[in-house]
């Protein structure tokens, strides 16, 4: 590329931060109140740990939402992240159910690669004759390949399991879970060129009945249900106290160097992958099953890109009004976008406008449209 174009290439992102930072496109205006790993009711302090302490966020922010995209289901926004539309599509196999309505948005950030990886996969396995749907959103390290490998693989060992249970069957979802996490890492670890590499995973499998959510890592999965925000997950942080006891009882140690570290190397304790940090970093994920209820409005699943500078309390207060209608993109090519698709894109948006220079996917599920 030519020193011009590069020079050119740099002031154009420069005038992009600056218009994210400063335009006032879409107004956004949100009361934040409780912690930044949940709201304040009874139902979400349980999935609270005592260390997480409380942020300070604006009670109102401004940011923009330009999209331009190609045609077709995915798309290539104007900051140059990826977006896949899953607006009202029906799920095949089962008359008897509601559209559903997702979408997702990848971004790059500040970073010199993409090492975050999505996946949707609609009416994955048949449970009980219906179906259920899988979103899991991967945050490799070290490169992109482990995230890569899940995206291809993980729901394949999903659906395996599901359809093994059968109809009439009792599912053990914790440990069907465990067991699919646990089976996705032993098949990487006989791959020498990603040893030394890993990534998060998040996964939510959506059902009638529940939301399965397992999570390995610092992504996140947080519900918004009756107006509130529902933490699903809790982050993997090496400095968490059962977390730091359990790698010390290992023989490991978290070292602060420029935030806490499992062995001053890595930020997350535990991953799918990183053979190289066993026993210290591991991949048994902590799975939450949550009863469906008429209150459930959507789910949010999204890498730490977004988590880092934006609480559950915020974003679940963005894509409750993005859905509702009383956030809406000014400027758009895009005809048709579904409402929950829009709201992962603001959510990016927002991530980048409040500094965040890491990879950001965002996952948005509208649960409310497909009860039966």
């Amino acid at each position: 590329m030519a020193p011009d174009s590069k020079a050119k290439d740099a002031r154009q992102k420069r005038l992009r931060i600056r218009r994210l930072k400063c335009t006032c496109e879409a107004k956004i205006h949100v009361a934040v109140t409780g912690r930044d790993q949940g709201s304040s009711s009874g139902e979400e302090k349980n999935n609270v740990h005592p260390y997480k302490k409380e942020r300070e966020f604006p009670e109102s922010m401004q940011i923009s939402l330009s999209v331009t995209t190609s045609e077709g289901d995915r798309s290539v926004l104007r900051n140059g992240a990826v977006l896949t539309d899953f607006g009202g599509k029906k799920c095949e196999g089962n008359s008897d159910r509601k559209e559903l309505s997702c979408g997702s948005v990848s971004v790059i950030g500040s970073r010199k690669d993409m090492e975050d990886a999505v996946s949707i996969e609609m009416g994955l396995a048949v449970k009980d004759k219906r179906k259920c749907d899988f979103f899991a959103v991967y945050d490799g390290h070290s490169g992109p390949q482990v995230a890569k490998a899940c995206r291809e693989r993980l729901h394949q060992l999903v659906r395996e399991e599901v359809e093994r249970l059968g109809s009439g069957n009792t599912v053990d979802w914790e440990g069907m879970m465990e067991g699919c996490f646990g089976k996705m890492d032993r098949e990487l670890a006989d791959n020498a060129a990603v040893r030394t590499v890993g990534s998060t995973a998040v996964v939510a499998l959506v059902a009638d009945e529940v939301v399965v959510v397992a999570n390995c890592g610092d992504s996140r999965a947080v519900m918004g249900r009756g107006g509130e925000a529902l933490a699903l997950s809790i982050d993997h942080k090496p400095e968490r106290p059962d977390e730091l006891t359990r790698i010390e009882a290992a023989g490991g140690r978290v070292i602060n160097w420029n935030g806490h570290r499992v062995l001053g190397v890595l930020g997350t304790s535990r991953s799918i992958g990183d053979q190289y940090l066993r026993p210290y970093v591991i991949c048994k994920p902590e799975v939450t099953v949550t009863r469906r209820s008429n209150k459930d409005e959507f789910l949010i699943l999204a890498s730490d890109g977004l988590w880092d500078v934006v609480s559950n309390e915020v974003a679940c207060q963005v894509v409750r009004k993005c859905l509702s209608g009383q956030i809406r993109k000014v400027t758009s090519e895009v005809e048709n976008q579904s409402r929950a698709a829009e709201a992962a894109a603001l959510l990016t948006e927002l991530a980048l406008a409040k500094g965040s220079r890491d990879n950001t996917s965002v996952i948005v599920v509208e649960l409310s449209n497909d009860k039966i």
